[in-house]
């Protein structure tokens, strides 16, 4: 789910250590466009799962050394760093346990009782499957990780008032560290 095609799989092999050295994550990469003008997007966070605009800078920065000196990709692209925002795509095992209890969307590369795209709240990860509780379902649904295409958080007053409140508590920490 980090990636989708086999070359954003050989990137993200290229540029996992890059971030980890930096002091962060990839959460998701994708290389977009056709054989004229691509995009590399990558979202970013620290372990935290803060990400700032500095973070960002500096992160680019790291990226784009290894990618000039390696060249992996054919003529010309646009590089991207961003973190995953609010509502953030969940590509990795601990995301599904963090936001357990948040609106999520899925999308399936099968169909699963009849459909490949689900939306319900997230009852949380057991094994390699994640729990999804659907609306008007009694049970909830277990869907295999593998299975995933694409995972996603919706944007609810719930994830934003957790968003609110980290931030409160992050600027509340940095002023005490500046006193």
């Amino acid at each position: 789910m980090r990636g989708k095609t086999a070359e954003d799989l050989k990137l993200l092999d290229l540029l996992d250590p890059v971030a980890e050295a930096a002091g962060y994550e990839i959460v998701r990469l994708r290389l977009m466009g056709g054989a004229e003008r691509r995009r590399l997007q990558i979202m970013a966070e620290r372990p935290d799962g803060e990400m700032n605009v500095e973070d960002c800078t500096r992160l680019s920065r790291k990226i784009s050394e290894v990618m000039d000196a390696a060249d992996p990709i054919s003529g010309e692209y646009v590089l991207e760093v961003s973190s995953p925002g609010i509502d953030r795509p969940l590509t990795r095992p601990k995301d599904f346990e963090t936001y357990e209890g948040y609106e999520i969307k899925l999308e399936l590369d099968r169909l699963a009782e009849g459909r490949k795209r689900f939306r319900g709240v997230l009852a949380g990860l057991e094994g390699d499957q994640i729990g999804v509780d659907l609306e008007g379902e009694a049970e909830t649904a277990m869907i295999p990780l593998a299975w995933i295409v694409e995972a996603k958080l919706v944007l609810t007053d719930d994830l934003m008032k957790r968003g609110a409140e980290t931030r409160a508590a992050r600027i509340a920490s940095e002023q005490q560290t500046t006193e």
